[in-house]
């Protein structure tokens, strides 16, 4: 806990109430609406526990609307509000022994007794807590913490989730109502599987899983939330009718028997002692686990103890979170430097005087865009605390403000590309080199272009796309497929029949399928997927050329930030150019097969909303275009038909102002049926 003198006057305890107040109440709305907290949970509750200690002191300046007394958060926009039956409390913390000690101690005084406490320990995900409500053993609902008390009604979007069971399984007797409690996680490896992709895609990388996780879940469009490899673990439970639960063990046994996902690691602790040794354990493997966890949570075992103990305000009494140390490190900032991605995208990174953080040597850390820097005041020159969490790119939290010498310079992001000195565009928040033959995008444009995912050709490595850059015999991405065996020979590594082996893996790979083609022209904001989706609702690359933003836009998941780069990057005439001067070469674009049984639907769309009992979206949208129709996201006067399930959204509303005809999924399948 931060220090606080006895001796400070009640006039200086208002002014730094009110300082701490406006802060947290920052970094709350950051972390909890925003999703991009400025600070690390050390640091957050290093103020937190500053404004507790000077509100017992001067109890009397407590404010109903302190930081101390919510629970933190808001419902944002854009979804439904519910509440919670039992408010989703947060959880106390305590960070040494001594406070597992204070904890163990506090709670046989209130419940008088001497004997040792039984805990239920286990590890405290760093994800994004939820509430799943069933009735009668069915989910009915689904949300967000939300403030605690109020959450976001999320539930299509959770029932995609396949560690979610729609119904609760096995023998165990089903309640007649439950609120399970549960945590939303991106799978660690899942996660840097994102972030490489996002990279290559020239997209902003998540500072971390638990960003990762809050952005799926709260998409207005469930589809892409099932797109997303979510995990879902149950640690607990709200209200509870029909079911009687003596101890928290209970609780345990019953979410397994029922079908959830529950932590290996969970552990009944004997006494304290055995809760301590048991923190220290699974902090010694947290780099082990599939998810992020910052600490462990200490439950009191037996119910009739915890319903003694109570809650405050804010926290439960019978329940701690043991958090680990922090694995975050203090180092200095030798330069900012600004890296150009594959796709245009300038990302300053701070070049920092190496520091270990677990046991890993750290020399660069992430500053994601301009306005971090600004928003965070970071300087080349700073002493900087920097965290690393999901085994990511490193990022900067905070400048130390403290340290600075006044020798400390400001960061401005550079007018044109330091690869290129073409002028930078800007977009948003971030900024873009536009000229695709810039040195730094054509190497990573080539080396995507060349990848197994794209065109596929064995043994163009990036050093030797950048001999043949440096020889001047590849200006743009076509230069690749007019290559021959001569021109490589005279490179370093290269003999006759490696020369001969390259040139036969160019000539090879003309043969390349639709979705590969568009992948590989390096799109922004078009990745493997997007590809995919483009490839099949469009019939040549001609047709795709000449697309515009409301032909693309009515294709499900393509948004109008993708209809508008695509329609953007077609746009130019070096482009237009470049696919020309490929398919010159002679590439030959190989369209597959697709599954069509007939043209029932052909010239009409369907949008489907709410929850389908019989089949997935996404079979309904294959229905929809194996019969010639097509399948969109949003409601427009042109929409043939709109689909409605259980809890449609206000997708359906909009069908009903503009008059466009609705079907439920019965009168669908047998539309689908007829002749």
């Amino acid at each position: 806990m931060a220090a606080v003198g006895k001796n400070i006057t009640e006039s200086q305890a208002i002014k730094r109430i009110d300082e701490l107040s406006k802060e947290l109440e920052h970094h709350n709305h950051l972390y909890y609406i925003k999703n991009s907290p400025e600070i690390s949970d050390y640091e957050f509750d290093t103020l937190l526990n500053e404004l507790k200690d000077i509100e017992k002191l001067y109890p009397e300046l407590i404010k109903p609307d302190s930081p101390t007394q919510s629970v933190g958060g808001a419902v944002a926009d854009g979804f439904n509000s519910v509440p919670h039956l039992v408010p989703m409390m947060s959880i106390d913390n305590i960070s040494d022994e001594q406070g597992a000690y204070d904890f163990d101690g506090r709670v046989k005084r209130v419940l008088e007794i001497t004997d040792d406490i039984v805990y239920i320990a286990e590890p405290k995900f760093d994800g994004v807590s939820a509430s799943l409500t069933y009735k009668n053993g069915l989910l009915t609902q689904g949300a967000t913490r939300g403030n605690g008390t109020v959450g976001e009604e999320i539930t299509s979007n959770l029932k995609t989730i396949r560690t979610i069971p729609l119904r609760l399984k096995g023998n165990q007797k089903i309640p007649e109502l439950i609120e399970i409690r549960g945590e939303v996680l991106y799978p660690i490896e899942a996660f840097k599987a994102l972030n490489r992709e996002l990279a290559e895609e020239g997209e902003p990388v998540f500072a971390n899983p638990r960003n990762a996780a809050s952005g799926a879940i709260r998409q207005l469009d469930s589809g892409i939330t099932a797109n997303r490899p979510l995990d879902f673990y149950a640690w607990g439970v709200g209200e509870v009718i029909g079911f009687e639960i003596n101890l928290e063990q209970e609780i345990v046994d019953a979410l397994r028997l029922w079908g959830f996902k529950v932590e290996d690691h969970i552990m009944k602790c004997a006494n304290i002692d055995e809760a301590i040794s048991y923190q220290k354990e699974i902090e010694s493997a947290r780099d082990n686990l599939p998810y992020e966890a910052d600490g462990i949570v200490l439950k009191v075992n037996r119910k009739n103890y915890q319903r003694e103990l109570g809650s405050t305000a804010k926290h439960p009494r019978w329940n701690i979170a043991y958090k680990f140390k922090p694995r975050q490190a203090t180092t200095r900032i030798n330069d900012i430097t600004v890296q150009v991605g594959r796709v245009g995208l300038l990302t300053p990174v701070a070049e920092l005087e190496p520091v270990k953080i677990s046991g890993i040597t750290i020399k660069r850390a992430s500053l994601h865009t301009d306005d971090i820097i600004k928003d965070r005041d970071i300087r080349v020159g700073d002493t900087v605390l920097i965290q690393r969490a999901g085994d990511v790119i490193p990022e900067v939290v905070m400048p130390i403000l403290d340290k600075r010498t006044g020798n400390e310079a400001e960061f401005t992001m550079p007018e044109k590309c330091p690869s290129c000195n073409t002028p930078v565009e800007r977009e948003g928040s971030y900024y873009y080199c536009p000229n695709l033959s810039c040195p730094a995008q054509l190497k990573g444009r080539i080396k995507h272009l060349a990848s197994r995912k794209s065109f596929d050709i064995e043994g163009l490595g990036e050093k030797i796309v950048e001999q043949l850059m440096q020889e001047g015999l590849i200006k743009d991405m076509a230069d690749i497929f007019y290559l021959k065996k001569e021109d490589f020979v005279p490179l370093e590594r290269f003999a006759e029949k490696s020369a001969t082996n390259l040139e036969d893996e160019i000539e090879k790979s003309k043969k390349v399928s639709f979705e590969r083609f568009i992948n590989a022209l390096s799109i922004r904001h078009v990745g493997e997927r997007v590809a995919q989706i483009l490839s099949q609702n469009f019939s040549s690359i001609d047709d795709l050329m000449n697309a515009t933003d409301e032909s693309l836009v009515d294709i499900h998941t393509i948004g109008e930030e993708i209809a508008k780069s695509i329609v953007h990057f077609f746009e130019q005439e070096t482009n237009r150019e470049l696919v020309a001067k490929m398919l010159a070469s002679g590439i030959e674009i190989e369209h597959g097969e697709k599954t069509k049984i007939s043209d029932k639907f052909a010239d009409q769309s369907f949008v489907f909303t709410g929850s389908l009992q019989d089949m997935t979206r996404d079979e309904a949208q294959e229905l929809v275009q194996n019969h010639g129709g097509r399948a969109t996201s949003s409601v427009t006067k042109k929409t043939s038909y709109v689909v409605v399930g259980k809890d449609p959204g206000s997708k359906h509303d909009k069908a009903v102002s503009l008059g466009v005809e609705i079907l439920t999924e019965e009168e669908f399948q047998k539309l689908v049926k007829s002749n």
